[in-house]
């Protein structure tokens, strides 16, 4: 595993990395661990500055950490564009809000005096990040803890090493204090060393199945507290009264944006038969309209893939899925490029004993499926093993909203393209993961709940539920 940025477009070898150091690695653990205790002292509110100017460092450097996303993973420069702002407004939206959500809770008690709950940080947290989005992945971590004060150590994926780099880089223009966030390129085998350190208190992943087991094993032995973002096989369920032009300009966007490299990507497109015939014509017409090219050109619509791994893994999946009866209504065609370039490809004829049915496929490959009534549209939904988001059209948005109450995700979208922003929790359940990053929940993800009853004077006759006088043995 080497870390290395190779430009997807046309597989330059841009510049590669060297292995992070035991000593780098102990060193980083000695700052990480003395910068929480100062933390504690810290007033929250000169955290949120930092992190405003956070904001404002990325937004100065937008063009250069575009520009190497871009190269480092291959997504079409305005998506990368659009990431570098997104996690600017994450920025703002934490320092703004923050402190508030931090605010101790005051408690109903029948216990002579006052109780209440305060929340704060615990130490330091271990990032296990993936390629697809470089700096909205580190930034759903960082932002709310380094508000809460428990500094980061980043593991990033092997082939996004020069935006992790950079990112990081930016933390320390904005003034945040050495240790609040280190990128390290670390080994297995130092990732699993770092969480077994006492001085590590939490660990975030997002990624794989395959990564997310690994990570969880560890931190679980150690019994360090851990959330875990993993793949997903999102449902988009269409309804026989849904409007059809809506879907038609979503559905292409919401399986081919990021060249469907997206763990929310939806792969599965669940449609009502009144409305199926229609919705593959519609959805042959968009795939057949993306222009695939140098993702740095304005004029590309469809980017490369990420990696050529990436790439072979996607078409053996495909040609797995056709062995087993699969019908390929459009794509499975190469594309005549250098780059690790995959055409848009849809898949019917899905049965249950069919790979397809139940792999989640990383890659601009949409699977559709007819279905005849609400209910076989629900269950087949449900009918496989990872539930992250999913997508509703209906005509009525609250009857939409009634069936994405019964999908068995952690996110479901009625009558839009999913949407990603800090006040909105962000996680799954089943094998997408546990946990949720952003919002006020992702907040308190890695935090002390502490309890605190004050009392000005001891009254043992008003206790209940625990050591009352009468317990006291007397003495001998």
């Amino acid at each position: 595993m080497a870390y290395a940025t190779i430009n997807p477009y046309n597989n330059e070898v841009v510049k590669e990395y060297p292995f992070t150091t035991d000593e780098e690695l102990q060193t980083t653990l000695a700052t990480g661990h003395a910068l929480y205790k100062q933390n504690r002292q810290q007033p929250i509110a000169e955290r949120a500055k930092i992190l405003h100017n956070v904001a404002a460092k990325l937004r100065e450097h937008s063009a250069e950490l575009a520009r190497a996303c871009t190269i480092d993973m291959g997504k079409l420069l305005r998506e990368s564009e659009g990431e570098v702002e997104l996690v600017a407004i994450i920025a703002d939206w934490f320092a703004d809000h923050g402190e508030e959500i931090l605010t101790p809770e005051k408690v109903d008690t029948i216990a002579t005096g006052s109780a209440e709950i305060r929340h704060s940080a615990t130490g330091i947290v271990m990032m296990v990040e993936p390629w697809n989005f470089p700096y909205y992945q580190i930034m759903r971590v960082f932002a709310p803890n380094f508000i809460v004060g428990n500094p980061m150590i980043l593991k990033h994926a092997a082939n996004t090493p020069t935006s992790a780099k950079m990112f990081a880089d930016v933390v320390a223009e904005a003034g945040a204090p050495a240790g609040s966030l280190v990128n390290l390129f670390l080994s297995y085998d130092q990732v699993t060393e770092a969480i077994e350190d006492p001085r590590v208190q939490g660990v975030a992943l997002t990624g794989s199945e395959r990564g997310g087991t690994a990570v969880a094993q560890a931190a679980g032995k150690n019994l360090k507290k851990n959330t875990m973002e993993l793949g997903g096989m999102d449902p988009f369920i269409v309804l026989g009264d849904a409007n059809m032009d809506d879907v038609a300009d979503i559905a292409w966007r919401a399986r081919l944006y990021n060249t469907g490299q997206v763990c929310t990507s939806s792969k599965r497109f669940i449609v009502m038969d009144n409305v199926y015939d229609e919705f593959v014509d519609s959805l042959k017409e968009k795939f057949s309209q993306v222009v695939p090219g140098d993702p740095l050109d304005p004029s590309t619509s469809l980017a490369p893939m990420n990696t050529k791994k990436s790439k072979d893994k996607l078409q053996k999946q495909l040609d797995d899925a056709i062995a087993a009866g699969a019908k390929v209504v459009y794509g499975n065609e190469p594309i005549d490029l250098p780059g690790q370039f995959f055409k848009p490809t849809i898949l019917t004829d899905i049965d249950k004993d069919n790979p397809a049915y139940s792999e989640e496929m990383f890659g601009p490959i949409a699977a559709v499926y007819k279905v005849h009534s609400e209910e076989e549209a629900i269950e087949l939904a449900n009918d496989n093993p990872y539930g992250l988001g999913g997508i509703v059209f209906a005509g009525d948005a609250d009857h939409g909203a009634e069936v994405a109450a019964q999908i068995e995700t952690g996110m479901v979208f009625v009558n839009n393209f999913m949407v990603t922003l800090p006040e909105l929790p962000f996680g799954g359940v089943k094998l997408s993961g546990y946990g949720r990053e952003m919002s006020h929940i992702g907040e308190m993800a890695f935090t002390n709940e502490q309890l605190i009853v004050k009392t000005e004077k001891p009254n043992l006759d008003n206790v209940a539920g625990g050591l009352v006088a009468t317990d006291i043995p007397p003495e001998k």
